[in-house]
């Protein structure tokens, strides 16, 4: 996996922080997915957030019409959040080989994850990290906010 020259310099200038990782398509921003972000970023120093591609979202099956905004415009919203640090675009269909590379301290996912069925909870508890699985904002989603819109058209 090639990550960007942004991603390695920002590992090199930040190697004695405590990272929290975590990954997701980001679609349509709401208040489920800030206020997640928000309690990630209380659990270390850094939040790195892994945005699934465009090409990525698209294999997800959240479907045909998905994702409703461009990769670099889910980027820009989520780089502009207090609580993220970094946003790493990956093209594959897990995080699995960006956890690798960053090697966080800390692997979080919203509440709705098993601590088991998180990908790369095996590889960061490996090398003595942490892997929480965080509060759920019930009644957020994309595809909520998507079939609102629907509705009301």
């Amino acid at each position: 996996m090639m990550i960007s020259h942004e991603l390695r310099k920002f590992l090199d200038t930040n190697k004695n922080k405590k990272i929290v990782f975590t990954n997701g398509c980001f679609d349509i921003l709401h208040k489920g997915h800030v206020s997640y972000l928000a309690e990630a970023k209380e659990c270390g120093q850094l939040l790195v957030v892994g945005l699934n591609s465009d090409q990525s979202v698209k294999r997800l099956g959240k479907g045909e019409d998905r994702p409703i905004n461009s990769e670099q415009d889910r980027k820009f919203v989520l780089e502009n959040l207090r609580s993220v640090d970094f946003v790493e675009i990956f093209s594959e269909d897990t995080p699995l080989e960006l956890i690798k590379i960053i090697k966080p301290s800390i692997l979080v996912k919203g509440g709705d994850w098993k601590i088991h069925e998180i990908v790369g909870s095996t590889e960061v508890l490996s090398w003595g990290g942490e892997v929480f699985s965080l509060s759920f904002v019930k009644g957020y989603s994309t595809t909520n906010t998507i079939s609102k819109i629907k509705a009301n058209s």
